[in-house]
């Protein structure tokens, strides 16, 4: 039995603390919040099996000039915010071409099909079933390319993947989501993947089931991490190794022990809007850069990815969500005073950061999940719970690459 420290009490985190306490190791976690309350409650709250490819950039000339333009709201950005990471984002861009895409898609989709597997057992015994719902969700498509484009995707997923994927017209969506208010072409009822109504919520679980298995919760400073003699210490605890899963916080951590991160940091919105018949399913409409989502607090809307230094007061991604949702829905008056904002760690070559630092006995990382660490998890927690007990490890996701 190892003493170990996992800085970090999101998804990842708490995932990894669980996976090694699994393993009977003494684990304690530290962070300055309460489990679950940084970037792993700001998602849309899906459980995605479906997910088998990593989000890629767009690379056609007429999405490229819409978004260097600002015309769009997949992605928006201003100049400070993209100098901060040029090199990452071209190099995200690098690998978002058709051949670096597949390899990474080949060892993402391996991991996320495992990821209800993995979250399934968690549930049960954090008793949180009462938020997971296991229904799949809906892929709005809102013209006839979409729908056709769409259609050859389902069938090719569902060959190279085994993924379940229905195709809906537009009475059939109806059907299933009585409270759209319009005519929309059609969609895709993503059956196999969950759903969860308060992320932050089963992040919280997922930490009380650590704590009611014996773990430790330290409220104080990650950041504090540093060697003293062969011991790894952050505030008041020690251990022979440290987990660094601090999301996008782990560059700056990193750099201090001679690894260079590059990241991609794309910020993210969301707010809660009251809605009294709220959809049995979130409902994605990327047509419009937006997914929404039945949450305890109201219908939540959560918005693309933004490249600033900042966060906006009025984000216009989130503006524009909210028209396309009243387009959609009835909703009413928006839940909090201000929205949320966070950070999601993308890794240009879009796989995660799993495995032994260099040069660093003892010292391990878990962070770099992109849009994906709610999902992923537990599944990589085991990954690299596996590798500290002696295993091999997965190569692809190797924080040694970095240093290639």
């Amino acid at each position: 039995m190892a003493e170990i420290l996992v800085l970090g009490a999101g998804m990842v985190g708490v995932s990894t603390a669980l996976a090694l306490q699994a393993r009977g190791h003494d684990v304690t976690i530290v962070d300055r919040n309460a489990p679950g309350r940084e970037t792993s409650y700001g998602n849309a709250g899906l459980i995605q099996t479906e997910a088998v490819e990593p989000y890629a950039m767009p690379l056609a000339p007429g999405a490229l000039l819409q978004i260097a333009m600002g015309r769009g709201y997949d992605v928006k950005w201003n100049i400070p915010g993209l100098l901060d990471q040029a090199w990452a984002v071209l190099a995200y861009a690098w690998n978002s071409l058709p051949a670096a895409h597949k390899r990474a898609s080949k060892v993402w989709g391996k991991l996320i099909r495992q990821s209800t597997d993995h979250h399934g057992p968690l549930i049960e015994a954090a008793g949180l079933d009462n938020i997971i719902r296991r229904n799949g969700y809906i892929e709005l498509h809102r013209t006839p390319a979409k729908l056709d484009k769409a259609r050859a995707a389902v069938e090719r997923f569902r060959t190279e993947f085994g993924v379940e994927g229905t195709m809906l017209d537009s009475a059939e969506l109806r059907a299933l989501e009585p409270s759209i208010k319009i005519p929309v072409e059609g969609a895709t009822h993503w059956s196999d993947s969950w759903n969860c109504s308060d992320p932050g919520g089963l992040v919280a679980g997922y930490a009380a089931l650590f704590q009611k298995r014996g773990g430790r919760i330290l409220n104080g400073d990650a950041g504090d991490l540093h060697r003293k003699g062969a011991a790894w210490v952050a505030d008041e605890a020690s251990g022979e190794h440290a987990v660094i899963a601090l999301g996008p916080w782990s560059p700056m951590m990193l750099a201090r022990y001679g690894l260079k991160v590059p990241m991609v940091f794309k910020r993210g919105y969301h707010r809660h809007f009251h809605m009294d018949a709220p959809p049995h399913h979130p409902v994605a409409d990327f047509a419009n850069s937006v997914v929404l989502s039945p949450m305890r607090r109201g219908l939540r809307i959560a918005t693309a990815a933004e490249l600033t230094r900042n966060p906006r007061l009025t984000p216009p991604q989130l503006k524009h969500g909210e028209e396309a949702a009243r387009e959609l829905f009835d909703i009413g008056a928006p839940v909090e005073a201000e929205p949320w904002t966070g950070r999601r760690p993308c890794m240009p070559d879009m796989l995660p950061v799993v495995g032994a630092v260099p040069d660093q006995p003892g010292l391990w990382a878990h962070f770099g999940h992109g849009h994906q660490g709610f999902t992923l998890g537990p599944v990589t927690a085991e990954v690299l719970a596996e590798e500290m007990d002696g295993g091999q490890g997965w190569a692809e996701l190797q924080p040694g690459r970095l240093k290639r």
